[in-house]
């Protein structure tokens, strides 16, 4: 349910009311009693979408997570001698030179 802001014409008081869209805009001022009041346009409030991913999980059917689980190939696994370093030039430090200069 939107909410509305009003104004009195007669008071100028100026309120907010949180009504129905189906319902019939106010008529007569609730501070003075006797003043029309008049619905303002307003910048209303905005949508704001909170969290990670909620489409990602929301509005989906049961069976999404499997289907895209076959869609994806298997990654191929890395060669071993590009992951492993030598033995030789883990466990030796770097020499130092002194140079002449």
């Amino acid at each position: 349910m939107p909410t509305y802001e009003y104004e009195c014409q007669k008071c100028q008081h100026r309120f907010e009311l949180f009504q129905s869209i189906k319902a019939a805009a106010l008529k007569t001022c609730p501070k003075c009693k006797k003043g029309r009041v008049k619905r303002l346009f307003s910048a209303g409030g905005g949508l704001i979408f909170k969290g990670s991913g909620f489409y990602v999980t929301d509005y989906r059917k049961p069976g999404y997570s499997e289907a895209a689980k076959k869609d994806v190939a298997p990654a191929a696994p890395a060669p071993a001698a590009a992951t492993a370093s030598s033995p030789d030039t883990a466990k030796t430090p770097a020499k130092k030179t002194a140079g002449k200069d």
